[in-house]
């Protein structure tokens, strides 16, 4: 079964727009038809953008809910060890890299363009569309 750390942004998508393509990701980790691989680190990460300012339409509690409910879907592993590797022109975005490969997922799925212009990353970053080809492809495997 595939296994994958989702950045931030592609969580955030989820909530913003349960029917996209991210939406769809959330709910194919959901249904066990993928592992959504998260640390503490990241949890947090989401808290608090989904609770910034410009996202004030999202009711709190609705947050709550979303990070409760991802937590008992994902695997939750421990954050990575520092330092992390420098290999994103965003600093920030290290640590996504460093757990990806302390948890080894097959894939790093973000919408960021510092992740997905990464070449020969490993494990490769792939875009949320992206992803839900392959988990797709894997579902229809199993029929």
């Amino acid at each position: 079964m595939l296994r994958a750390v989702a950045d931030t942004n592609v969580l955030v998508s989820a909530v913003l727009a349960p029917a996209g393509v991210c939406g769809r990701l959330v709910t194919a980790a959901a249904a066990g038809e993928w592992v959504l691989v998260v640390s503490p680190s990241l949890l947090e990460e989401l808290t608090a953008v989904l609770s910034r300012p410009k996202f004030s339409f999202v009711p709190g509690g609705q947050v709550v809910r979303f990070v409760a409910a991802i937590t008992r879907v994902a695997q939750v592993v421990p954050d990575a060890q520092q330092p992390w590797p420098k290999v994103s022109p965003d600093p920030d975005d290290d640590y996504l890299v460093a757990l990806a490969r302390d948890a080894a997922v097959d894939a790093l799925v973000s919408g960021d363009s510092d992740l997905t212009g990464l070449a020969n990353l490993i494990p490769p970053v792939q875009t949320p569309a992206a992803f839900l080809a392959r988990v797709q492809q894997g579902a229809l495997g199993s029929e």
